[in-house]
């Protein structure tokens, strides 16, 4: 799916990013006036997740959210039927949302000094460079949709 997240959901992006949805951010593309919102959502043809019941309403297709913490915003996207299972294999930057590859390069140098040196694989973004791996940060986030995931699917079936 694709997604565009408004100003008030800056947590969210990379969430969504790590289950494998071309999810882009407003403030990320110079973008937060609602009429230039939703130009961006119609052009990219791009599902608007926003918390702004007005700016949902004028969208041609919205998701929206009530929430303010990412958690419980989590929760709602699942119940709106949007998928939160970790992509295996990151496909878009957590960053930027650009298309990531693996970074095979064996020699450390041309590694930055940021990624650990038994970090592998690694993934390099094709926009910003910036470098990705399955340490401590992506095991909170992968726990966090996985408690989402329990918890939307308890409430989904006591209904």
């Amino acid at each position: 799916m694709r997604y565009l997240l408004d100003a008030m959901l800056g947590t969210l992006p990379t969430y969504l990013r790590l289950c494998g949805h071309d999810t882009v951010y407003a403030l990320d593309r110079d973008v937060e006036a609602d009429e230039a919102v939703l130009g961006l959502a119609a052009e990219e043809e791009r599902t608007l997740v926003t918390r702004d019941g007005r700016l949902a309403a004028r969208a041609d297709d919205a998701v929206l959210l009530r929430e303010r913490d990412t958690e419980p915003q989590l929760r709602e996207l699942a119940a709106a039927g949007v998928e939160l299972t970790p992509a295996p294999e990151p496909v878009h930057c957590g960053r930027c949302n650009g298309r990531l590859v693996r970074d095979d390069a064996a020699d450390s140098d041309t590694r930055p000094a940021y990624v650990p040196d038994d970090a592998d694989p690694v993934w390099r973004c094709l926009d910003c460079d910036q470098r990705f791996w399955k340490g401590s940060h992506w095991e909170r986030m992968v726990a966090t949709l996985a408690d989402v995931r329990d918890t939307s699917g308890e409430t989904a079936t006591d209904g």
